[in-house]
């Protein structure tokens, strides 16, 4: 178990290799498919991102609505795949990682290498127990977007497990192969 405080630098990121079991504790941000559009939409048109992407983690996550006493509502993992088509453009304007859970593409994967990015998985169906990580959360952009707006959430000791290292090396094997 590795213990990472946030922001997740480059050398940080180099050091990271797949399967490794991290302790995240520090500032990252929920994006769903909506705002990823919106992002990729504003960079088209050379806005500015509500969010700096440098060195920054995005959680693929909704939460669900927040109990009186909690920090925030369940907060699990979504599939990662949905994000593809947006990830390579965000990664190229210095996006570190993605947390979120199963396969991504190739595409994705070699913008992760030629990036030095890293893949992270949370547990899917863990989104309770995550939840007790999350120490404080607040909407800061797309609050319309509901559950996809963007939040910035204070976490700690969340636990990840790095898919995809800075050099392209996954967890995920088919026929003995990367997949």
């Amino acid at each position: 178990m590795k213990y990472i405080n946030l922001p997740l630098t480059k050398d940080i990121r180099k050091s990271l290799k797949p399967g490794e079991e991290l302790l995240l504790t520090g500032k990252i941000y929920t994006a769903r498919d909506q705002a990823h559009k919106r992002f990729c939409e504003s960079l088209k048109k050379g806005e500015r991102l509500p969010i700096s992407l440098k060195d920054n983690v995005i959680f693929y996550c909704g939460p669900a609505p927040t109990r009186p006493g909690d920090a925030i509502g369940s907060c699990g993992p979504t599939t990662s795949s949905r994000m593809d088509t947006f990830t390579p453009q965000l990664l190229s304007k210095g996006l570190a990682a993605m947390i979120g859970k199963g396969r991504r593409s190739e595409r994705v994967k070699s913008a992760i290498k030629r990036h030095g990015a890293v893949y992270l998985i949370a547990i899917g169906g863990a989104g309770a127990y995550l939840a007790r990580r999350v120490k404080k959360a607040r909407p800061i952009a797309y609050k319309d977007l509901g559950t996809e707006a963007i939040h910035e959430l204070w976490v700690e000791d969340f636990p990840v497990i790095v898919a995809i290292d800075s050099k392209g090396k996954s967890i995920f094997k088919r026929g003995g192969k990367d997949a």
